[in-house]
C-alpha cells in the first residue's frame, strides 16, 4: 500500500527537499504541500493522506494548532512533527496535540522514510532529544485506574513503537482485541495519543527509554 504523505512547511525549499527525497521510495506519495497550518487543515481534509509531515513554526495557525486541529477532525491521519525547534513548549505542545511522533530536520534521509512508515501503521515515532524532554516534563495522571495485565503487556509493546498487528501477533491476539485494550489504556490514563501512554510507560518504568518508539 502506498503511504499518502501531505508535507506542511513554511519554506518552499524545504517543501521541494523532502518532495524529492521522499519521491524516490515507491511506497511514498506526496499528494500536497502546505505552507502554513490553515493550509494544512484544508488540504488534510480534502486529501485524506495517511501521514501529515508537520512543521511547527509557520505564519498564521502554527503547527501545533494545525496538529490539534487535524487530529480532532481525522482521526485516522497521523501527524509527524518534523522540526528544527527542541524547546520544550514545542515537544510537549505537538505531542498533546496529538502528533505520533517528533523528529528534528536533520533526521537522515532513511531514518525519515522509516518513520514516515512507522507513523501511517500507527507506531510511535520520537527523536532521542525529544523523548528525553518528554519524559521529564509531561504531565503524568495523578491517580490513573490500574490497568490489567494484559492492557499492560499491550502499553509496554505499544510504546516499543508496536503496531497493533505487531502486538497482535505477540500476545496472540485478534487485531480488533488490542484495539480494544488501548481504547481503554488511553481512557484510564486520562490520555488522547499512544505516544503520551508510551511516555506514561517509560515515566513508570515499564519500557526503558531506550526502547521508546522501537529504538
Amino acid at each position: 500500500m502506498t503511504i499518502r504523505i501531505l508535507i506542511a512547511d513554511d519554506h518552499a525549499v524545504m517543501r521541494q527537499g523532502l518532495s524529492m527525497v521522499l519521491g524516490l521510495d515507491d511506497e511514498l506519495e506526496i499528494v500536497g504541500q502546505a505552507s502554513n497550518g490553515a493550509d494544512a487543515v484544508r488540504l488534510a481534509r480534502e486529501l485524506l493522506p495517511n501521514v501529515v509531515l508537520m512543521d511547527l513554526v509557520m505564519p498564521g495557525m502554527d503547527g501545533i494548532a494545525a496538529t490539534a486541529v487535524i487530529r480532532q477532525a481525522l482521526p485516522e491521519v497521523e501527524v509527524l512533527a518534523l522540526t528544527s525547534v527542541l524547546d520544550d513548549g514545542s515537544v510537549i505542545g505537538a505531542v498533546r496535540a496529538g502528533a505520533i511522533g517528533y523528529l528534528l530536520k536533520n533526521t537522515e534521509e532513511a531514518e525519515l522514510r522509516r518513520a514516515i512508515k512507522a507513523a501511517a501503521a500507527g507506531q510511535v515515532q520520537l527523536s532521542p532529544e525529544a523523548a528525553t524532554r518528554l519524559i521529564r516534563e509531561m504531565q503524568m495522571p495523578e491517580s490513573p485506574e490500574p490497568l490489567t495485565d494484559r492492557e499492560t503487556d499491550v502499553l509496554r509493546l505499544l510504546s516499543r513503537g508496536e503496531a497493533n498487528k505487531q502486538i497482535a501477533r505477540t500476545l496472540g491476539l485478534g487485531e480488533q482485541t488490542v484495539k480494544t485494550h488501548v481504547s481503554h489504556i488511553l481512557a484510564k490514563l486520562g490520555v488522547q495519543s499512544r505516544t503520551q501512554a508510551a511516555l506514561y510507560a517509560a515515566r513508570m518504568g515499564l519500557v526503558a527509554e531506550a526502547q521508546l518508539g522501537g529504538r
